[in-house]
C-alpha cells in the first residue's frame, strides 16, 4: 500500500465523520448567475484546531491535491483557503491581534493570462467570462452580506515548512473588497472564526483546543523550532498539536511563546481530560 492510500486509510478510519447531501441551486449575482453544486460525500474527517500535518494528508482529507491557495467548492462541497505568512510568502494575508479575524489576500492573473501578473489587477472573471476563484468568494461574500445567503464556511490550512501545515479553523466568509496596493487591484477576503466545524458540527467546547483564538504565525515557528517538532513530553513526531500550557478559557494566552508547545494526540487529550 503506498503513501497517499494508506492517509486516505487512517482518514476515513478517524472519528470526526459527516455526510453532504448533493443539491444544486442557482442565486444572483452581479457577474450573472452563480450555480453552486455539491456531492455527497461520506465518512469525510476534519482535524482538530491547532493540529499539524503533512500536505498528504491534508489532501486526503480533502479528496484533492490541493495545489491553489483559493478552491471554492471542492468536491467534496467544502471550501478551502490554503495561507501563508512566511517571509517569502506570495500574498499578504493577515491575522487579527485577537486571532478571530482572517483578512486573505485574493490570488493573481496566471501567467498564462498576464506576463507578469504582479502587475496587473487581480481579476474576478477569466478571458471566456467565468468566475475566478476571486469571483466566487467575493460573490458568495456580497450574497452574505446583503443577507441573501448565509455565510460561508471555510477550511483554513496555513504552511509552516515545506511540506508541514497546520489546520487554523474554520471561518465564515463575512465580507469581500478591494482596495489598492500601491500598484495594482487587489482582492481582500475577511474570514471570521466560526463556532462550527466545517462538518455543520460545533466544536466541542474543550478547554484545551480553543476555537476563538488562532495562535500567530510567528508563535507557531517558534515554538516548532523550540520543541524540535516533537512532543514535548514523549518525543513523538507524528500527530502533533499546538497545545496552550495554560489554556486560554483559564486565562492563558496565545501570542506568547512560553504559553505554547507541541503535544501528540495522546498528551494532549490526556491533558484536556485532567483540566476537565
Amino acid at each position: 500500500m503506498n503513501s497517499i492510500l494508506q492517509i486516505v486509510f487512517k482518514n476515513l478510519c478517524g472519528t470526526m465523520h459527516h455526510v453532504w447531501i448533493g443539491i444544486k441551486d442557482e442565486v444572483p449575482s452581479v457577474f450573472g448567475k452563480l450555480h453552486i453544486k455539491l456531492v455527497k460525500v461520506v465518512d469525510e474527517m476534519t482535524f482538530a484546531v491547532g493540529e499539524i500535518i503533512s500536505y498528504l494528508e491534508m489532501c486526503a482529507a480533502e479528496g484533492t491535491q490541493l495545489q491553489r491557495g483559493m478552491n471554492f467548492r471542492l468536491k467534496s462541497g467544502r471550501t478551502v483557503v490554503l495561507m501563508s505568512r512566511r517571509s517569502n510568502a506570495l500574498y499578504t494575508d493577515a491575522i487579527s491581534s485577537d486571532g478571530k479575524v482572517i483578512t486573505y489576500e485574493g490570488h493573481d492573473a496566471t501567467s498564462g493570462e498576464a506576463d507578469i501578473p504582479k502587475m496587473v489587477d487581480q481579476p474576478s472573471n477569466t478571458f471566456k467570462g467565468t468566475l475566478t476563484q476571486n469571483g466566487l468568494f467575493y460573490e458568495a461574500a456580497m450574497e452574505t452580506k446583503s443577507s441573501r445567503r448565509p455565510p460561508e464556511l471555510v477550511q483554513v490550512y496555513e504552511k509552516l515548512f515545506p511540506g508541514t501545515w497546520v489546520f487554523n479553523g474554520a471561518f465564515h466568509l463575512m465580507n469581500a473588497y478591494q482596495e489598492h496596493d500601491g500598484n495594482r487591484n487587489v482582492f481582500k477576503f475577511v474570514l471570521q472564526l466560526s463556532e462550527k466545524t466545517s462538518g455543520d458540527k460545533e466544536i466541542s467546547p474543550d478547554p484545551e483546543r480553543p476555537t476563538d483564538r488562532v495562535i500567530p504565525s510567528d508563535v507557531k515557528r517558534e515554538v516548532w523550532k523550540r520543541d524540535g517538532g516533537k512532543c514535548v513530553l514523549c518525543g513523538k513526531t507524528d500527530n502533533l498539536h499546538f497545545d496552550h500550557d495554560l489554556p486560554y478559557s483559564l486565562g492563558g494566552t496565545s501570542i506568547l511563546v512560553e504559553n505554547i508547545q507541541l503535544l501528540c494526540a495522546f498528551h494532549n487529550l490526556s491533558k484536556s481530560n485532567r483540566i476537565q
